[in-house]
C-alpha cells in the first residue's frame, strides 16, 4: 500500500479476461536464446506427423541461425 495525496488521480486497475482459445507452445532454445517457437492452437494435437514437421522446421531454423555450429560441429576441441 502506498500513501497518496487526496487530490491525486485514481490508478486504473486492469481487468484480466480469459483467452478465448487454448494454445500450446513448443519452444527450443540454447544458451543464447530461443531457436524455434511453434504454436499449436486448440484442437491440434501432437502426433508423429506434427512432431516430425516441428523437428524439420527446427532443423531449418538452426541452419539459418547457427550455420557456424553446423559447419564446425557442436563440440569442437580446444587445441
Amino acid at each position: 500500500m502506498t500513501w497518496k495525496h487526496p487530490s491525486s488521480p485514481v490508478t486504473k486497475k486492469f481487468k484480466l479476461q480469459r483467452s478465448a482459445t487454448k494454445v500450446m507452445a513448443i519452444v527450443f532454445w540454447d544458451a543464447k536464446g530461443v531457436i524455434h517457437l511453434d504454436i499449436l492452437l486448440q484442437g491440434q494435437c501432437i502426433n508423429a506427423t506434427a512432431y516430425c514437421s516441428t523437428l524439420d522446421r527446427l532443423r531449418d531454423a538452426i541452419r539459418r541461425k547457427k550455420t557456424w555450429t553446423l559447419e564446425k560441429g557442436c563440440c569442437a576441441s580446444a587445441r
